[in-house]
């Protein structure tokens, strides 16, 4: 099964089994899972660092338009969480915290 594409008021989060953490070998961000890694550049770690489980899709897209001074990334984040959710790296819920985990 997959989770269901986000759309602008999803709240996205790691998935419990994953961890965010910065890689001293490899020098950049990694996000850890039992089976393995994924090696992320700095956006998207920067990405997932915004989903804490309370910022909704439109939040973490508002921040990194900001913080980089570019438009219309909606559609990048939302891959991106995809590929990821179908990895079941991340999760998605709704404001209030009913979570999807299909």
């Amino acid at each position: 099964m997959t989770s269901p594409a986000p759309d602008a008021a999803t709240v996205p989060r790691v998935a419990p089994k994953a961890r965010l953490q910065w890689d001293e070998v490899r020098q950049r961000h990694v996000l850890l899972y039992p089976e393995g890694l994924v090696a992320l550049n700095a956006t998207g770690a920067d990405i997932l660092a915004l989903c804490d489980g309370t910022r909704t899709v439109a939040g973490i897209v508002a921040t990194l338009q900001q913080r980089y001074g570019v438009e219309g990334v909606q559609q990048d984040v939302s891959g991106f969480l995809e590929a990821l959710a179908a990895k079941g790296l991340v999760v998605f819920g709704m404001p209030g915290g009913l979570d999807s985990t299909l």
